[in-house]
């Protein structure tokens, strides 16, 4: 609950700085406080045979809250809510929080930043008793480039577990790629890719895990805002946080967001 009212007041209290964002790799003259704000909050029905995976909606925020021109200070939040059919027609089971802070310098249009990052996963109108949660402590690598009509950004971020609860993960490695192509001044086609691995410490009886994600749609933009109209294919390392395994389905969704 208390991290809901903080995505909330985050949400509401920068709402109106929207319109006025700078790109994340561009320096500003003088250092800059509360320089950049931008939210999404997105909505995808699941294409799988397993009850409990029906929804996933999420939504969040990401606030530079110190430009210091070589570089800034970033915070994240964001909640996600998986829904299923078990109990009723829309049935919230699981509410997933992830809290990161990162400090970062820029170099010739390439951003490297030290990162903290936090994710705790809850079930929704379901006993638990046992925490499932990890603190991840690494590095991240971020870029983009436009040639003509596309756009291009990447990132990769490495990282250790430095403390955890219930799972057996050691360390991540995530990439993601993302396109987009201008047919028109405010609709593009967009395709992303992002893999995920996982090292595991071998207590759970499993090796090293594979995630992957791939989508591509229509992006719709407005005067503040842009809607995402896409599918996607997904591969999710323990979709059940009580659960050791993964699952893959097809997903259909949209999403509105300030970049």
């Amino acid at each position: 609950m208390i991290l809901r009212i903080i995505l909330t007041l985050v949400l509401v209290a920068c709402a109106d700085q929207v319109a006025a964002q700078t790109s994340q790799l561009q320096a500003p003259r003088a250092v800059d406080f509360l320089s950049r704000f931008a939210f999404h909050v997105s909505m995808e029905h699941l294409v799988s045979d397993e009850q409990r995976f029906v929804w996933d909606a999420t939504w969040g925020a990401e606030i530079d809250l110190v430009d210091y021109g070589v570089g800034r200070f970033t915070f994240v939040a964001d909640y996600e809510t998986i829904l299923g059919s078990e109990l009723r027609a829309f049935d919230p089971n699981q509410g997933n929080y992830t809290l990161e802070g990162s400090l970062s310098a820029r170099a010739r249009g390439v951003e490297v930043a030290g990162v903290f990052h936090h994710v705790s996963r809850h079930l929704s109108d379901r006993s638990k008793h046992q925490p499932v949660d990890w603190n991840l402590m690494g590095g991240r690598v971020r870029g983009g480039l436009t040639r003509g009509r596309v756009d291009l950004e990447g990132r990769a971020d490495l990282a250790r577990i430095v403390q955890k609860s219930f799972v057996d993960y050691r360390w991540e490695l995530n990439t993601e790629v993302g396109a987009r192509v201008h047919v028109r001044p405010r609709v593009a086609i967009v395709a992303a890719g992002a893999a995920r691995t996982v090292g595991v410490d071998g207590r759970r009886g499993r090796a090293t895990q594979h995630g992957f994600r791939g989508e591509g749609g229509i992006r719709l933009d407005g005067r503040a805002a842009a809607v995402d109209l896409f599918i996607a294919a997904e591969r999710r390392i323990d979709p059940y946080q009580l659960e050791f395994s993964t699952a893959t389905w097809l997903t259909v969704g949209f999403r509105i967001s300030s970049r």
